[in-house]
């Protein structure tokens, strides 16, 4: 009998892990019974244009002035990642916050100006970002569904830091070395569009987003103007998991 008893017992131990897993498959396969999102992203973001952008803009000052620098906004653009979770409140409504990264750096110099050898006068223009987002989505047709298409809208408050690093001409015509940095935080609305495709606990999809945030800049800073046009848009390609 006791021979039998742990038989009996290792035999029911060894089913009890194949039972679980197979619970826990049956359970998570199901997009629309899972509640909890987690979504990983890569995408493209994109500066207004210099037509668009806010009044005291300091890009656009680079741009628009006696001397201007020669590069263009959309120089700036560039890749984004960032991941996010995601609140099922109900089955067409959800909830969530993000987190992203960008850094762009580029190279450029005076449109109309150069050293009295001819050598150009180079500068390193930087723009990192850093948003939170906050946002609400409402799922045109139910989670669970083949395709999930979705709008929404939401806050964004941006970590940034921008700098200008290199050699610059003053008003009498003198060159110097100078850095100019401003960082800080700046908040706006943003508004979404999107669709994904569940599979099994998985989804895959895309989204388009539009922000329009518009950070101060102090007068003291030295750059030409006192705002920095943070708004643009955005589209990314997602893969999330679903518990």
């Amino acid at each position: 009998m006791p021979k039998r008893l742990v038989c009996t017992i290792a035999f029911v131990l060894c089913l009890a892990p194949a039972a679980a897993f197979a619970q826990i498959r049956q359970v998570s396969s199901s997009p629309a019974s899972s509640r909890n999102t987690v979504n990983f992203s890569v995408g493209y973001f994109g500066l207004k244009g210099v037509e668009s952008r806010a009044d005291g803009d300091i890009i656009v000052g680079d741009l628009v002035n006696a001397h201007p620098l020669l590069f263009e906004v959309n120089d700036l653009n560039g890749a984004t990642f960032g991941g996010e979770y995601l609140f099922a409140a109900a089955r067409n409504v959800e909830v969530g916050v993000g987190l992203g990264f960008s850094q762009r750096t580029i190279s450029t110099v005076y449109a109309d100006l150069t050293h009295s050898n001819g050598d150009e006068i180079r500068q390193d223009i930087k723009l990192r970002q850093i948003p939170v987002t906050f946002t609400g989505r409402f799922l045109i047709l139910p989670r669970g569904s083949a395709v999930e298409p979705y709008i929404g809208a939401g806050l964004t408050a941006i970590r940034y830091q921008y700098s200008e690093v290199g050699e610059f001409v003053d008003d009498i015509g003198t060159i110097f070395p100078a850095v100019y940095k401003t960082d800080g935080t700046a908040a706006g609305p943003i508004v979404l569009a999107g669709a994904r495709a569940p599979i099994e606990n998985w989804t895959i999809g895309g989204e388009f987003a539009w922000q329009k945030v518009v950070a101060d800049v102090p007068a003291d800073a030295g750059f030409l103007g006192t705002k920095l046009d943070l708004g643009g848009w955005r589209f990314n390609f997602s893969v999330g998991v679903r518990f």
